[in-house]
């Protein structure tokens, strides 16, 4: 009686405080992921790196999620969802404590590799755990809410942690994020409803699901959308020089972070049943910035709004294309999740080496252009493909 009563879910309300909870996870999965790049001349110095085996320390990870998210996901199908999230919670401060005590570079890497691994599972599994908790009506609105951790961390967490780190150690940083993943564990086994797992099969396989053709063009738009947003993202302070904004790195990140939080609300109050009009703004805001930085440089004003409208077109970028993709699958949700994210990670290495390369060849006012032309098409087909991103069913 008491199993039945744990895996009853009421899908007639929509869940806040357990959705809340959710992106608190999704909130230290991108500091997790991110925190070295903050104090990265730190952690070179004590740990005498090289400029390469710093960067590695943020790339392994990503790369670990990459590799790793379909194989594994599939591998763990059938495990209970609560009880996966609270091990991938366990794995992520594991990683982080262990990073924080030692300082022998293989030791840090291979934590910081199996931090990537816990990561490329979580990223899909918690939006088809939330999608599965409510309606599906609510399915969008559940991501959104979930996904909205990853733009806080991005706007507000880094800054703090990095904050940490410049006044108390890296060492300190990490250790204050595995605590704070470690009270976000002990959270959700009091307040996670439990949920079985599902059964893998063949018609519910990766091969399977991307021989949908609405997943192959979610898919595609997960690739022009994050290619063009995070190749200009990543070097984002070369591309801030190079304007010579008024205020410097500081007041472009916090228009930047504004227009983030704006759209944070939007995506949760519109995701469900605006998913197409949202993309189409996504990807024309975008445009519509990156024309501002090319056309009007670092004027006072008119370059910091153009900052803000980036913020706007960047923040639901995770949740929007992770509600499209859920959408198109009624089963194994998490298979179809773990699809859109592993290409979403690939889609950021790839961003990163184009975008390195143009910095070194073009210099950064390449970089808006870029972005534009990986854009313009994004845009034009969000205006056409009017089945993939429908309203979502009652």
């Amino acid at each position: 009686m008491n199993k039945k009563k744990s895996t009853a879910i009421d899908k007639n309300y929509f869940p806040w405080a357990i959705m809340i909870l959710m992106s608190s996870v999704t909130f230290v999965g991108i500091l997790s992921e991110l925190m070295p790049s903050g104090v990265l001349p730190q952690m070179m110095n004590e740990l005498n790196l090289n400029e390469v085996q710093g960067g590695n320390l943020v790339g392994y990870y990503a790369l670990a999620s990459a590799i790793f998210s379909i194989p594994l996901i599939s591998a763990t199908m059938h495990y209970n969802r609560k009880l996966l999230l609270l091990l991938l919670l366990g794995g992520f401060a594991i990683s982080n404590f262990v990073v924080a005590l030692v300082s022998d570079y293989a030791i840090v890497v291979s934590m910081r590799v199996f931090g990537g691994i816990c990561a490329g599972i979580m990223w899909p599994m918690i939006a088809a755990y939330g999608m599965r908790l409510v309606s599906p009506k609510q399915s969008g609105k559940a991501v959104a809410v979930i996904m909205a951790g990853t733009t806080l961390g991005i706007s507000l967490g880094m800054p703090l942690m990095t904050w940490i780190g410049d006044n108390y150690g890296w060492r300190t940083e990490f250790i204050a994020i595995a605590i704070i993943i470690l009270a976000i564990g002990v959270l959700s086994v009091f307040m996670l409803p439990s949920l079985k797992g599902e059964k893998l099969t063949r018609e519910v396989s990766p091969f399977a699901m991307l021989k949908i053709k609405a997943v192959q063009m979610v898919v595609l738009f997960t690739v022009l959308g994050v290619v063009a947003h995070y190749g200009v993202y990543v070097y984002i302070a070369s591309l801030i020089t190079t304007l010579e904004i008024a205020g410097g790195i500081e007041m472009a990140l916090i228009m930047f972070g504004l227009g983030s939080l704006l759209s944070v609300v939007i995506a949760i109050k519109h995701t469900d049943n605006h998913l197409q009009l949202l993309t189409i703004l996504m990807f024309a805001l975008l445009i519509l910035a990156m024309t501002i930085f090319i056309v009007f440089r670092g004027t006072i004003g008119i370059a910091h709004f153009g900052f803000f409208l980036w913020g706007i077109s960047f923040g639901p970028l995770v949740a929007l294309f992770q509600a499209a993709v859920g959408r198109q699958v009624e089963k194994a949700k998490d298979i179809a999740t773990s699809i859109q994210s592993c290409i979403f990670n690939f889609s950021i290495m790839i961003a990163t080496s184009i975008g390195g390369i143009l910095l070194s060849k073009y210099l950064a006012m390449s970089l808006p252009v870029l972005s534009i032309a990986l854009a313009v098409p994004g845009l034009i087909l969000a205006i056409t493909a009017k089945k993939t991103l429908a309203k979502a069913k009652a």
